[in-house]
């Protein structure tokens, strides 16, 4: 199918695929002219194979041409040619791809299931509320999203990365802290709720000093 989601928000291009092709319709979108088989070869599991191409594919609907994604020591990715920051997430059936110019970028996508209630105490603080499976999955998704916007190491994320109280809808936004760095940033969530996945993303407006 074509992009199932594709907007924009502060400058940055955003996406949601939804993988419905086979492995065999999705790489023939992806020309030969980048090292997609040298990469591929890598990855034993299908469905990670599946991703991969998924990725690639949305990341050219979004640009307009094939890029190659490469990775740091650390796992975050990059574009070789520089021309965007670049976030990736990807959950059941679906990938994300986010892209600014400038800004880091955060994006996270979780498949909707219940058990995310049984892994609460390992994100969720006592001062956040979240009393369904929705708003648990929107505290999760939110902390991953901040987690690659710090790009930093050892982060916790009950002590280090906050949840403001929300009302939630179809797709809205809500503010979270981070006090794993001295700057203690306050990032404006935007987040989508699909009766299959919740979406967050989230940009890191920098600084002109």
């Amino acid at each position: 199918m074509a992009l199932f989601s594709q907007w924009e928000y502060k400058g940055g291009l955003w996406g949601i695929w939804k993988i419905e092709e086979s492995f065999a319709e999705l790489r023939s979108r992806l020309s030969s002219s980048l090292p997609y088989e040298d990469e591929l070869a890598s990855l034993k599991a299908e469905v990670r194979r599946m991703e991969y191409v998924a990725v690639r594919v949305l990341l050219a609907a979004l640009c307009g041409e094939e890029k190659q994604i490469l990775h740091h020591s650390s796992g975050k990715p990059y574009l070789a040619d520089s021309s965007f920051q670049i976030t990736i997430s990807h959950t059941r059936g679906y990938v994300s791809v986010g892209l600014h110019p400038v800004c880091p970028v955060g994006i996270d996508i979780e498949y909707v299931s219940h058990r995310v209630e049984k892994v609460v105490s390992r994100f969720l603080r006592p001062d956040e509320q979240a009393n369904s499976a929705v708003l648990q999955l929107l505290h999760w998704s939110a902390k991953e999203t901040l987690f690659k916007l710090l790009d930093c190491r050892e982060v916790d994320f009950i002590h280090h990365l906050q949840v403001m109280p929300f009302a939630v809808s179809s797709e809205g936004c809500f503010s979270a802290k981070e006090y794993r760095t001295p700057r203690q940033q306050l990032y404006e969530v935007r987040y989508k709720v699909h009766p299959e996945f919740v979406c967050t993303w989230s940009l890191s407006v920098l600084s002109e000093n």
